[in-house]
C-alpha cells in the first residue's frame, strides 16, 4: 500500500494536538530568583514543581513554547524497562549501580503515580506491563541474560513464551506494573500548581549565556538578566557547555511515531523489540476508542536518507498487526545518548557547584527526566542525593566510555569530510512545491526549500556549531546536522542545539 498519501501532510504530536496549554509572555526586564531553570520540558517542569512545593522562588525560561521539545514528542511510556540494559550495566558498573539505576527510574514512576493522585489529574494514566521481545535467534541469549539480571536486581518480571500481542516472537521479558499516560495533560496541572505557588514562567525567551559566580547570572538574547543562587540547564542539549564538552560525549538519534485508528482491537500492555529496526507499541484513549501509538525506525540525526520512508515502514508494520483505518498524527523525536548510556544529571562540571545539567536520557525521558527533576531538586534543597555519584556528569568509565568517545568522534570526522566533498546537488528549478534539497547557488553548496506556495527559502548548509554540512529532513522539513545533531527550521532558525546561531540565509 502507498502510505505516503495517507499520512498527515505536516507532523504534529498527538499530545500537543489534543491539549491546550497556557501561554506566557517573554521576559522583558531584569529580575532575581532563588533558582533559574532553563528549559520547559519534563526536567525543567518537574524540578520547578518540586522546588515550588518547598517554597523556593523559581524563574523558568523557555526559548519557544513549553513542552514543544522532546517531552511533547515522546511515546510517553513510564517504565524502567529501557531495552536490554540491566545485564550491560551489571557488567560495566556492577550490581549496586545497576540497582540504583532501576531504583531511580522506579521512584520516578512512583512520583508520577503519587502526583497524579494528589492533584487529581485526569491524564489517561494506565498501569500496564511492559514487554521486550525478539524473533531473532541471536537475541535469545541476550534476553535470557537480561532475565537473570532482573533476578539479581530484584526486578518484578520474568521471561515468558507468550504475550497478549499476537506477533511472532521467540522470547519475551516482561516488567510488571509499569505505566503510560498523556504527558501534556499531566504537566498542564503541574504548571498551574507551580504558578499558584509563585513560580514565574517566561516563554519565547532564549538564554544566551551564564555568568558564573557565587550568584550566577543568566543572560538572555534580548539582554535581560536574571541573578540567582542556582541555575538548572534542562534544555535537552545543554545550551551552556561550561567546558564540559557535552557535544563530544553524546550523540543524537531521531525516531518516528504514528497515532493510528485500527480495525483490530489493541490487546493492552506496552511492547518494544530487542533487535533493530525498533518497533514500539502502546495505546492511548481518544474520543471513545483506543489509538495505537506505533514507534521506531531510529537513526542518527542527519543520517537518514528519505525520512518519510520511516513513517511508511511504521504504517506497514502497524497495518500488518491491527489493520490501520486511519492515521491521526505523525511526529518524530530527537534523543541524546551518553558515552556509557547513563544520563548526565548533576553539576555541569566538578568546579561549578551551583550550575546543574540534566541530559542524555536515551529515549526514556519520562522516567529519566522525572528522576532528574527529583535529583536536582534534592541537590538544591538538601545538598545531596543518593544518585549523585551514579549520574555525575563528570564521571568517566574507561570501558565503555573510551570506546564510545573514539567511535563517535571518528564518525563526526567522517561526516565532516563527506559533507565537504558532497557533489550531489539538485537544481532549484527542479524542486516541486513543499520539497527541499541541497542545491548550488553561485557555485556554492546551499539548501533550498520550496514551500507550498512556491516561495523559496535558501540557506547556507554549513552548520553554525562546528562547520559540518547539514542535510535535508523531508519528513520534518528541517535541516539536520549529522555531526552533533543540531537542527534548523527550513529557513535556518535553530530548533535543537548545540548550535546557537541560525544558518545564514541566502538571497538570489
Amino acid at each position: 500500500m502507498n502510505w505516503e498519501s495517507k499520512l498527515p501532510q505536516f507532523p504534529e504530536p498527538f499530545w500537543r494536538d489534543t491539549t491546550k496549554l497556557p501561554s506566557f509572555q517573554s521576559l522583558r526586564e531584569d529580575t532575581t530568583a532563588d533558582v533559574v531553570i532553563v528549559g520547559g520540558g519534563i526536567t525543567g517542569l518537574t524540578t520547578a514543581y518540586r522546588l515550588s512545593k518547598e517554597g523556593v522562588k523559581v524563574v523558568l525560561l523557555e526559548a519557544g513554547k513549553l513542552l514543544n521539545g522532546t517531552t511533547g514528542h515522546t511515546t510517553a511510556k513510564i517504565t524502567a524497562q529501557h531495552g536490554l540494559i540491566y545485564d550491560e550495566f551489571i557488567q560495566h558498573f556492577g550490581v549496586e549501580k545497576a540497582k540504583q539505576y532501576y531504583n531511580a527510574n522506579s521512584e520516578a514512576l512512583n512520583f508520577i503515580n503519587k502526583t497524579t493522585k494528589e492533584l487529581h489529574i485526569d491524564c489517561d494514566l494506565i498501569q500496564d506491563d511492559a514487554y521486550i521481545y525478539t524473533n531473532d535467534d541471536s537475541y535469545i541469549s541476550k534476553i535470557e541474560k537480561e532475565a537473570e539480571a532482573y533476578r539479581k536486581l530484584g526486578i518484578s518480571g520474568e521471561m515468558v513464551s507468550s504475550m497478549p500481542l499476537e506477533v511472532e516472537m521467540k522470547r519475551a521479558l516482561v516488567m510488571k506494573d509499569q505505566a503510560q499516560f498523556h504527558p501534556l495533560k499531566y504537566f498542564k496541572t503541574l504548571i498551574q500548581s507551580m504558578i499558584d505557588k509563585g513560580t514565574r514562567i517566561f516563554e519565547h525567551t532564549t538564554v544566551d549565556d551564564i555568568e558564573k559566580g557565587t550568584n550566577p547570572t543568566v543572560v538572555t538574547k534580548s539582554g535581560h538578566r536574571v541573578t540567582c543562587n542556582y541555575v538548572v540547564v534542562g534544555s535537552h542539549f545543554p545550551f551552556y557547555d561550561g567546558k564540559g564538552f557535552y557535544f563530544t560525549r553524546m550523540y543524537s538519534e531521531r525516531s518516528y511515531l504514528l497515532a493510528a485508528r485500527t480495525k483490530k482491537k489493541y490487546p493492552g500492555a506496552m511492547y518494544i523489540t530487542a533487535e533493530e529496526p525498533t518497533r514500539s507499541l502502546r495505546y492511548t484513549p481518544y474520543e471513545g476508542e483506543n489509538l495505537v501509538i506505533i514507534g521506531g525506525e531510529n537513526h542518527k540525526t542527519g543520517h537518514g536518507t528519505n525520512t518519510m520512508k520511516h513513517y511508511e515502514e511504521l504504517a506497514t508494520y502497524g497495518d500488518s498487526l491491527f489493520e490501520i483505518e486511519g492515521i491521526v498524527n505523525r511526529w518524530s523525536a530527537q534523543d541524546l545518548t551518553t558515552l556509557d548510556k547513563l544520563p548526565y544529571i548533576g553539576t555541569i562540571t566538578e568546579n561549578t557547584p551551583n550550575i546543574f545539567v540534566a541530559t542524555g536520557y536515551r529515549k526514556w525521558g519520562m522516567t529519566n527526566g522525572t528522576s532528574a527533576g527529583l535529583i536536582l531538586s534534592d541537590l538544591i534543597v538538601n545538598g545531596n542525593s543518593p544518585y549523585e555519584e551514579l549520574f555525575s556528569p563528570s564521571r568517566f568509565y574507561t570501558d565503555p566510555s573510551l570506546k564510545q568517545l573514539i567511535k563517535q568522534n571518528s564518525d563526526v570526522a567522517g561526516h565532516f569530510i563527506a559533507g565537504k566533498l558532497d557533489m550531489t546537488h539538485q537544481k532549484i528549478e527542479e524542486l516541486q512545491n513543499n520539497e527541499g534539497a541541497v542545491v548550488k547557488v553561485n557555485g556554492q553548496r546551499a539548501g533550498c526549500y520550496k514551500d507550498i506556495n512556491g516561495k523559496l527559502h535558501i540557506v547556507d548548509t554549513t552548520c553554525t556549531h562546528m562547520g559540518c554540512e547539514v542535510e535535508w529532513n523531508d519528513g520534518e522539513r528541517t535541516w539536520d546536522c549529522p555531526c552533533h545533531g543540531s537542527r534548523f527550521s527550513f529557513d535556518g532558525n535553530v530548533i535543537e542545539g548545540p548550535a546557537k546561531k541560525p544558518l545564514k540565509r541566502i538571497d538570489i
